[in-house]
This record gives C-alpha cells, structure tokens and sequence, in this order.
C-alpha cells in the first residue's frame, strides 16, 4: 500500500469538507501559472478587451504564453489572483468536493450502490451550490488573471481593492457576473471531473486492477481531467470571457456565446483547450491524490483523539 493506508471508520462529512478545500489549494498553488495561461488565451481576440494591455500581447501556446508574460510582465505575473483563487477553492472545492459523497448518499437513501443518474444528479447539485457561495472570489481571480501587471492595463491594485472597485463601479451584481455561465460550467465540470473519478475508481477496485493506493487514486485523477477538459472547455471559455468583459460589452453570457460564434467561429470555444487540460489534468491528480491521504490521515487522526489507549 502506498501513502496512508484506508481506514475501517469512514471519513465524517467535516472531514470531507475541510480535505479537499485544504488538497484544491495546494492543487492551485502548483498549477496556477498554467490557468494563468488559459484565462490569457481565452480572452485572446476579443476586439473589446476591457484589458487591452494583456489582451493585446499575443500569445501562442502554452509554453509560449508563460513564457511572453515571464518576459513583458515578470514572473509574478502568472500567480496574479493567486488570493483570490485559493479564497476560491477553500469556499468552493470544499461544498463542490467534501460533500458530493454527502449528496450523494442522500439521493440514493443511503444505499451502496449509486447509479450513475444518482452521481450526475450529486455532481450538479454541489457544483451549483458552490458556485453560490464562491462566486465573487471566482469574478476576482479571473480580473487579476487577465490583467497585465503593469502599464494603463492595470485596473486593480489588490484583491482587496478588486472586491472594493467591483462593488462600486458595478454594484453587489458586478461581483456575481457570470453566474449563470459559471453554474452551468461547473455543474458540468463537477459532473465530469467527480462522476468520471468515481466511475474510474470503482471499475478499476472492481476489476482488481489496481488497490485503493496512490496510483489508483492518480489514474482515475488523470482520466477525469481530460474527460472534464473536453466536455466543459466551452462553458468555461464563455465564462471566462464574459467575466472579464468591459461594463455593457455583452448583454448576456447567451450574447457573449453568440458574438464569438459569429466573429471568431466554433474554434473559439476550444481556445487555450491545451493549458485548460494540462491545468485540469495536473490538478486532478494532485487535488485527488492529496484528497485522499488527507482524508485518510484526518480520520486517523480523528479516531485517535477518541480512542488514545
């Protein structure tokens, strides 16, 4: 057995919660330049850019892209929302994440044995309540991410005054922008990324391919990052651009959709498919893999303190 081993008493929903905030931060702490890079190329083209500075650069590729903002705009540039973006995933991947198996076993009443229309329907309902809970700090990260560190650019000076600007120059619904687009894309991200893992890991204990170790946890990881990659790049395109958008650019994400599809044609929803994959896929394994042997520790931990002799 490889990392911690299972435990015989099950992980508690307060263990679920706080595990996977805690493994989705150090997950973005590693991955973050490379959804740096996606949210640059995917905003990439817009011919109304409210970041003209950083949308103006061209970028080609993932390296490429890491490697024109490490050089126009310096090495920080790629962690930019960073705060944002782990306030995020500390709100958002503990609901989405630490209660799906909550949920989970609510719609099945229990029973062992869910069914994939019990798992779809878990994947969506804490996916749409975490977008409910972390949606400001989401708008936040994806402003910083676009933003170039320097020049007219520029618009927020922190994440502080990125929450404090928003509100005032937008109102409290500025900081929920795109909540549609981002209910559905995470609905759909949640489904793909939690479901597929699910799915993966149960055929591979099942089948005795694998035991319930870290390799196990890393297979299943990888495949559920590019099938999550694949289904939900486009919802995540549109969320990104119409999150980023100038006050009035699109009237709705539906508009913000239509106007891509019309100027820039169907490719446009794949841009920065790539770093989003890379991103997705690297995440996954270490978000998961973490997940489970923090899980796995906290419940020792946890069954320790209760029963020291």
């Amino acid at each position: 057995m490889v990392g911690f081993k299972a435990t015989d008493v099950p992980p508690t929903a307060t263990v679920k919660f706080l595990g996977a905030g805690t493994a989705a931060c150090i997950a973005d702490l590693i991955t973050f330049p490379l959804d740096t890079a996606k949210v640059r190329l995917q905003i990439q083209g817009e011919s109304r850019g409210s970041v003209r500075a950083a949308a103006s650069t061209q970028y080609r590729g993932v390296l490429g892209t890491i490697l024109t903002m490490v050089r126009t705009e310096g090495p920080r540039s790629l962690y930019n929302g960073l705060v944002a973006g782990l306030q995020r995933q500390m709100s958002f991947a503990s609901v989405r994440i630490g209660l799906y198996d909550s949920v989970k076993q609510f719609y099945t009443k229990g029973s062992e044995h869910a069914s994939i229309g019990s798992r779809l329907l878990a994947g969506s309902t804490t996916g749409a309540l975490a977008v409910a809970v972390a949606q400001p700090t989401d708008v936040v990260k994806v402003r910083f991410q676009a933003q170039a560190r320097a020049g007219a650019g520029r618009r927020y000076q922190s994440t502080i005054d990125a929450y404090k600007t928003i509100a005032r120059e937008e109102g409290f619904r500025g900081l929920w922008k795109g909540t549609s687009p981002n209910v559905a894309r995470n609905a759909i991200v949640n489904c793909a990324e939690l479901v597929t893992y699910d799915l993966i890991k149960d055929a591979l204990l099942k089948a005795n391919l694998m035991t319930d170790d870290l390799p196990c946890h890393f297979t299943s990881a990888f495949g559920a990052g590019f099938c999550t990659t694949v289904i939900a790049s486009p919802v995540d395109v549109v969320k990104t651009r119409y999150m980023n958008s100038a006050l009035g650019q699109y009237s709705s994400a539906g508009h913000c959709a239509l106007t891509m599809l019309q100027k820039e044609g169907p490719r446009a929803f794949y841009k920065g498919f790539m770093p989003s994959f890379l991103r997705l896929g690297s995440w996954n394994v270490v978000m998961f893999v973490t997940y489970e042997q923090l899980k796995r520790a906290l419940t020792t931990a946890c069954a320790s303190r209760e029963a020291p002799f």
